[in-house]
């Protein structure tokens, strides 16, 4: 009998997301017939698709106000600007995240403070607690990297005690949960993605919710709605925009009616798909449980995960092993994105590879990085597919 160890091939697509629903599928081509795309562009008792799917996802997150944006970068960034931060002032964010979230940190002119990142993928709270005091920051813009949330209830303790405001980057736990608070509601403003391969798709897009309508109202003269934020079904009451629509500069970066009409229908159906995700993802966690040399991330109980991607660890393997690794499961049909590459490659950039942000070298996470890998996946996976993935990183990390 043949061995097929190492002959098995995945054929299937790491970059393939669903189809769209056909609900909103039709909600799309009804705008489009309409020739009404732009979110202000509405006939005499219209509301809109931007302004219903503002009131509907902020009801779904449990938020008094939500504003709907071109996307999850623009979104972190209106976040910092309504705050109002002095040029050149420090905002901590985590040393491992996307390039979109230093990137929003130096767009508005502030500098970003990396803090150090532990074997689990979350923040260091100790580190926190130290650079906190240390840089005189008044923002952490905390990002749930690759969907991990730290101990938020610690978190915040420590926000409160530095007299931290907190941006909490969503873009990876929309639906996600900490001891039962939704991921996004523990900060003074949650931002979200719905980028393609975010939990819900419109290409691009993002939404920002508050409870603040200083912060709401500043957000939304920001995103450009000139003089037509009563429109806002999810934003504060007109007189709360009185004292700032003389002084608020116009950024524009509104969603549209087309990408709302698409997002509306999938809100409904975002817990049946983090589902599937935990499914998939618990599967593969199963199937890579007893590799020799591979660590996987611990999930704490207080943590309602939504699992649309998958991270280990290799610890101490050197870069050539990992290299090789990466090389004979790509082989195999298998996209594993190493975080410890020397240079950037696609989205997998680090935070010495941002030379914008300079800042001194953070060994703990450098040691994580380097034996960190990352592989998506998207709901067009079956238990079936996971199962044969993990059956090829096993095999090839035997070797």
């Amino acid at each position: 009998m043949m061995d097929d160890t190492f002959s098995e091939i995945f054929t299937g697509n790491f970059t393939q997301q669903e189809p769209i629903p056909e609900a909103a599928i039709e909600a799309a081509v009804a705008v489009l017939r309409s020739g009404r795309l732009h979110r202000y562009n509405v006939v005499p008792g219209e509301a809109g698709e931007v302004a219903l799917l503002e009131q509907e996802f902020a009801a779904a997150m449990g938020a008094r106000y939500c504003l709907a944006v071109a996307s999850g970068g623009y979104a972190l960034g209106c976040a910092l600007r309504a705050l109002d931060l002095a040029p050149g002032a420090p905002v901590l964010t985590n040393a491992f995240t996307l390039a979109p979230v230093p990137g929003a940190i130096a767009a508005v002119g502030a500098r970003p403070v990396f803090v150090e990142v532990t074997e689990d993928l979350v923040i260091d709270l100790d580190h926190l607690d130290h650079v906190a005091g240390e840089s005189g920051a008044t923002v952490l813009m905390l990002s749930h990297m690759r969907g991990h949330i730290c101990d938020m209830d610690r978190l915040l303790e420590i926000a409160g005690r530095h007299g931290l405001r907190v941006i909490e980057d969503c873009a990876h736990t929309m639906g996600a949960a900490w001891a039962g608070r939704l991921s996004g509601r523990d900060g003074v403003i949650g931002c979200y993605s719905t980028q393609t391969y975010k939990h819900m798709n419109s290409g691009e897009g993002g939404l920002i919710v508050t409870d603040d309508p200083d912060l709401m109202a500043r957000m939304i003269l920001l995103s450009g709605s000139y003089m037509l934020y009563p429109r806002h079904l999810a934003g504060p009451e007109p007189a709360q925009f009185d004292g700032l629509k003389y002084d608020t500069p116009n950024v524009s970066g509104r969603m549209d009616n087309l990408r709302a009409a698409i997002l509306r229908p999938q809100i409904a159906t975002l817990p049946h798909r983090i589902a599937r995700w935990n499914a998939l993802y618990a599967r593969l966690e199963a199937g890579l449980a007893g590799t020799p040399g591979l660590r996987l991330i611990p999930r704490p109980q207080a943590e309602a995960y939504v699992g649309s991607s998958f991270q280990f660890l290799l610890p101490g393997w050197e870069a050539a092993r990992i290299e090789a690794l990466v090389a004979r499961a790509a082989a195999r049909g298998v996209e594993l994105k190493w975080f410890g590459a020397a240079e950037p490659a696609g989205f997998t950039s680090r935070y010495d590879s941002w030379r914008y942000a300079p800042g001194p070298r953070l060994a703990q996470t450098d040691r994580v990085l380097a034996g960190l890998l990352d592989l998506r996946l998207p709901l067009t996976f079956t238990l079936a597919d996971v199962d044969q993935i993990a059956r090829i990183i096993d095999a090839e990390a035997r070797r």
